[in-house]
């Protein structure tokens, strides 16, 4: 009996991955490389131009992690240096094994409210906009493919690129009186941060459409109508409404490590893969836990509570 469970259990572990699997959760996976004309680090020497601001992480015991957008002088608006350690700090993140949660807000009572419109003017050619398209959306759909749940608390203006960003969490907290709004219309261009295509899925074609081409202001009642996001908190105060998240977060991180992560990598498989490919990520996150520390803790105890 012993000696079929081992072979069950090495099967599961040593099934084949298939390569959409493996593209999808191999640490530093990108969208774009040279193949499609980008080279990301000619892009990392024209953002160093603009500095002003820092991206900062704190990471916590209980796995846990604060990301914070630090620039309250321009409402915490994406400086080129910023977008760059944004990259560095995602990457850190990748590599945080005993992680399983993240929160994403913006110092000082305002998540943030784009890009700054110093870089923005210095790149102004269909080039410069292309390179800095692809630098982010490599960087948020990782961000967004982090085996770890992510909320993003908005405080004050969630503005264009700003608003963006939010779309790339897993889930999205308001506090009272704060505002999204996707502005690029106002601004002659469109979402290009991978903001539009999640924006839909978030919320459906239709409504995205909707919020898009009206630019509209929508304040925590709305957002919340609208399924932008998934609660509106009790306080508007810097301090009380990061503890209020992390209570929030808490409901979904409270467990092993081993089973958060990959319950979060299920979901984007799901996501991003055909139906096959997702079927199979989940066979081969199973081998990862069938017969494990966590499973088998949770049998034992199971049976206590049968007695």
């Amino acid at each position: 009996m012993e000696s079929n469970k081992e072979m069950a259990r090495s099967l599961l572990k040593t099934s084949s991955m298939s390569l959409g699997t493996k593209l999808l959760h191999q640490t530093g996976m990108a969208l774009y490389n040279t193949s499609h004309g980008f080279h990301e680090e000619k892009v990392k020497k024209v953002l160093q131009q603009f500095p002003g601001g820092t991206i900062d992480l704190q990471k916590e015991e209980n796995g846990i992690g604060i990301l914070t957008l630090n620039n309250p002088n321009k409402r915490n608006a994406f400086s080129g240096v910023m977008m760059l350690q944004l990259l560095e700090k995602v990457i850190e993140l990748e590599n945080w094994t005993e992680g399983k949660g993240l929160i994403v807000r913006g110092a000082k009572n305002t998540f943030c409210s784009g890009s700054d419109l110093n870089a923005v003017k210095a790149l102004g050619t269909p080039e410069d906009g292309v390179a800095l398209c692809m630098f982010m959306q490599n960087t948020l759909t990782r961000l967004m493919r982090l085996p770890l749940i992510s909320v993003a608390l908005v405080q004050g203006w969630a503005l264009g690129g700003g608003a963006e960003f939010i779309t790339a969490c897993d889930f999205r907290l308001m506090t009272p009186g704060s505002e999204i709004r996707f502005v690029h219309k106002e601004m002659g261009i469109i979402p290009s941060w991978g903001g539009a295509t999640r924006l839909a899925e978030i919320i459906g074609r239709r409504q995205a459409l909707k919020v898009l081409s009206g630019a509209l202001k929508m304040d925590s009642k709305q957002a919340l109508n609208l399924g932008m996001v998934d609660e509106v908190l009790q306080s508007s105060d810097e301090t009380e409404s990061l503890g209020e998240a992390l209570e929030w977060l808490k409901q979904f991180t409270e467990g092993p490590t081993e089973v958060i992560r990959a319950l979060k990598k299920a979901v984007s498989s799901g996501k991003e893969l055909s139906f096959q490919e997702a079927l199979q990520t989940e066979r081969d996150l199973l081998g990862t836990l069938w017969g494990g520390p966590a499973n088998q803790e949770a049998i034992a105890r199971r049976g206590k509570f049968c007695k």
